[in-house]
């Protein structure tokens, strides 16, 4: 990667990181730490969950669920003439088409709504993480302060379901890989304090490790060390330098995982007790198990958990090259375990209070790099004409449409909101919708109200800056 967008990177870390710090030294009395919007009418809400779908590295629209004109493979073909590396199958909604190897998440849209007029962010340099942010917390960075999760903003507003599960659990992305810094950047519940961010488990086949002692140790030992892990923490910067809210947020934080640990709901992570014929379905990978083990949680009270299908440079949905053998591989990961997990709420009868999101940072093009109109730097090397098949599918970040997937949870049947051009560039042109529309659509179907906001270095901080955002209405049925 070349110094310019390096440089870039560190930079952004350097304020994220001053940011950090300024979260956890913010001085909060608890008495005045309370949502200003407690006299606001209450929403109708349409559901008590949330489950993200996170396709990190960004997901071309156009080879998934927003298929254009197919042009196969062929030594010497131009790169300008593939606008979709993938002949389109037809969907369980009449007219609606994805790309071959998504029939199975096709053949559930008639139970859910797909948004096809994304638009990611102009935020210059074109990073992952950077996007990465924007989408989970509705801020652009770097910000003042360290901006709350969207997990952790639903956390602290509705509190957990059941008191048991953590009510925000985040699952599939570990952070000893490629860009882990600036990945830990967004997970977290920043101003909101420690006991709202996520429950980290990096590898859902190994959840139950997760709340369990590890073995060979004694309940005695554990809990020795438990309270050794108290001690280091009463240590920590936050306990040394942070106000009163944020100390008594990390103890709770700390005594939450606790409980988890010695209650019967710790089962929930345990796979072993699907049935083989629907696990096997699910076992695709960490990202399969990961949607079984939200399917369980879901069913077992859990507010918010974002399952990832795990950002590491150059790998996964970030195809530099050899795009479109990679997203062959990347649909085999997905494509089952997300039907399974749509029909598996669906006939548990918990579909209809849980809202399932499926989206990406941003999707990709073969020859634009960000947006039409928009110069940015250019960060691969796409020939004209293609002599080696590692340079067929869409490889550049293309940040002007995308595709965006919601079931359950209050959401419209059978619905296409949105349109893409169909030549390039593949932009939005239709109802083009933007993060904070996302944002305040889920906090809408959850009975959280717009003017949610606590008041931050002595300024009102919103679920979405300055309170602006607007619910997509015509999703909600």
């Amino acid at each position: 990667m070349n110094d310019e967008i390096t440089n870039s990177r560190r930079e952004f870390m350097k304020k994220m990181g001053a940011a950090s710090l300024a979260a956890a030294a913010v001085s909060i009395p608890t008495a005045s730490f309370l949502s200003s919007c407690s006299t606001t009418p209450a929403i109708h809400s349409t559901a008590d969950t949330v489950i993200l779908l996170w396709m990190a590295g960004g997901m071309a629209h156009t080879e998934t669920f927003d298929p254009k004109a197919y042009t196969p493979y062929t030594k010497g073909v131009e790169s300008k003439r593939i606008l979709s590396s993938f002949p389109k199958v037809p969907t369980a909604v009449d007219g609606l088409y994805f790309s071959k190897g998504l029939e199975s998440i096709g053949s559930v849209m008639d139970k859910g709504a797909i948004i096809r007029s994304y638009k990611s962010a102009d935020l210059g340099h074109i990073l992952h993480t950077r996007h990465q942010y924007h989408w989970h917390t509705c801020y652009e960075p770097p910000q003042s302060v360290q901006a709350p999760h969207i997990g952790a903003w639903i956390a602290k507003e509705l509190g957990p379901v059941n008191p048991v599960i953590p009510p925000f659990i985040a699952m599939g992305q570990r952070f000893t890989v490629g860009e882990g810094e600036e990945l830990k950047a967004f997970h977290t519940a920043g101003f909101l304090g420690s006991e709202y961010g996520p429950f980290l488990i990096p590898d859902p086949s190994s959840g139950l490790e997760s709340v369990r002692p590890p073995q060979g140790m004694s309940i005695k030992r554990f809990e020795a060390r438990n309270q050794l892990y108290k001690e280091l923490a009463n240590k920590s910067e936050v306990m040394e330098r942070g106000s009163d809210y944020q100390r008594e947020s990390l103890m709770r934080s700390m005594e939450q995982s606790y409980r988890l640990l010695n209650s019967p709901e710790s089962q929930v992570f345990d796979l072993t007790q699907e049935p083989k014929e629907k696990y096997d379905i699910y076992n695709t990978g960490r990202f399969g198990l990961g949607c079984l083990t939200a399917k369980r949680l879901a069913m077992n009270g859990a507010r918010f958990v974002s399952i990832s299908t795990e950002y590491e440079p150059f790998l996964g949905w970030d195809t530099h090259e050899n795009g479109h053998t990679r997203v062959v591989k990347m649909k085999k990961l997905i494509d089952g375990p997300v039907a399974q997990l749509v029909k598996d709420l669906d006939e548990s009868g918990h579909l209809d209070r849980t809202l399932i999101v499926l989206a990406s940072e941003f999707s990709r093009d073969a020859l634009l790099e960000g947006r039409p109109g928009e110069k940015v730097q250019d960060q691969v090397n796409q020939p004209d004409v293609i002599e080696d098949e590692k340079f067929y599918g869409m490889h550049r970040h293309f940040t002007d449409g995308s595709s965006i997937l919601m079931w359950g949870g209050g959401i419209k049947k059978g619905l296409v909101y949105g349109k893409t051009a169909d030549e390039r560039p593949c932009s939005s042109i239709e109802n083009t919708v933007v993060i904070d529309q996302i944002h305040q659509t889920i906090y809408h179907a959850l009975g959280i109200h717009p003017e949610t906001n606590y008041t931050i270095e002595g300024r009102p901080f919103y679920t979405t800056p300055d309170g602006q955002g607007k619910a997509v209405l015509e999703l909600l049925a």
